[in-house]
């Protein structure tokens, strides 16, 4: 095996950053695990730099030199706009980690991971929401996704934002009754909606402990309650209207194609977000064919790193059944 045909394979995201060395036969030479990637709060370079340990903690592994590193494919989280594509990949490319660099978003990775080739549409719901597409003469469908103000609705985060909203008014008057009133201070020993917003403006919560309300609204939906229920269906709706979307603008629309669905939200598998999402799919997209990817994403990054370098299908088979 030469590794002058190998691929570096990352993907990072908010929280974690997975790194696999990949030789030109497709064999796994060696991984390694860093920090997660956050350009907007951390600043390019010292993003990338955190990257870099584990990259260097992967090659030195492998006893590979950067010379010896054909293509980097790096999927990154927050590489939401292209014009954001274009800067990191100017970065990497400073890094020298290897002859070529190719930058996508991270959801491109979970795509990937979960096609047998670089055509069909993800849709990942983990903190945020965000949607891809691609087909194999390189063309792409892709959304902002940088939250409301580019028309976003639903994540995780979103998903809590929403819950306490209608749960806040229940309380007090202003909106419809809700278990949600109840369910969601109750996650957390805490007997009112007024104790719960008190506690987490007041820091005796920590603001990232806001995820865990969302599979609290999920079993209050679950339990009959209307308003968490509705919030259920709605994200549905948005999962399949960018679904669709993405397949329409790749003419994918009116043949079979890969539905991808990732992320933690999607990948918990809620029986009444899974089924109206199949539902709403047989009228918008009734040839789609869904299914919830399992596999690691940084896969997903080396598949479209041997897409790049023209790697043989036994080559993708070899690295893929390393993750299977």
């Amino acid at each position: 095996m030469g590794v002058n045909g190998s691929v570096l394979a990352i993907d990072a995201g908010n929280s974690k950053t997975d790194v696999a060395l990949i030789g030109a036969d497709g064999t796994v030479l060696s991984t390694a695990r860093g920090g997660g990637f956050q350009p907007p709060v951390v600043g390019i370079g010292t993003a990338v730099d955190a990257l870099g340990s584990a990259v260097e903690r992967a090659l030195a592994a492998a006893g590979v030199g950067v010379e010896g590193v054909a293509h980097v494919s790096a999927c990154l989280a927050n590489a939401d706009l292209p014009v954001e594509e274009e800067q990191l990949t100017e970065a990497l490319g400073a890094r020298a980690w290897g002859r070529t660099v190719e930058v996508r978003n991270d959801t491109f990775a979970i795509l990937r991971a979960g096609v047998d080739e670089p055509r069909g549409v993800a849709v990942v719901c983990g903190a945020g929401i965000n949607c891809v597409g691609m087909v194999p003469d390189g063309r792409t469908a892709r959304f902002p996704a940088i939250g409301r103000i580019s028309g976003d609705w639903g994540g995780g985060a979103g998903l809590a934002e929403e819950a306490m909203w209608f749960a806040s008014r229940a309380e007090d008057g202003r909106g419809e009754p809700t278990a949600l009133a109840r369910t969601l201070p109750g996650h957390f020993g805490l007997d009112s909606m007024y104790a719960l917003i008190e506690a987490l403006h007041l820091g005796r919560i920590e603001p990232e402990r806001r995820h865990e309300l969302t599979p609290v609204l999920f079993a209050t939906g679950a339990a009959g309650d209307a308003v968490a229920h509705g919030l259920v269906d709605r994200l549905a709706e948005e999962v399949v209207a960018m679904a669709s979307v993405a397949l329409s603008r790749l003419g994918l629309l009116g043949e079979q194609a890969p539905v991808v669905l990732g992320g933690s939200v999607l990948a918990a598998r809620h029986p009444q977000l899974d089924d109206r999402i199949a539902e709403l799919l047989a009228v918008r997209a009734p040839k789609a064919v869904v299914r919830v990817v399992k596999e690691s994403p940084v896969l997903g990054a080396g598949l479209l790193g041997l897409d790049h370098t023209g790697a043989a299908p036994e080559v993708h088979d070899r690295l893929r059944a390393q993750y299977a």
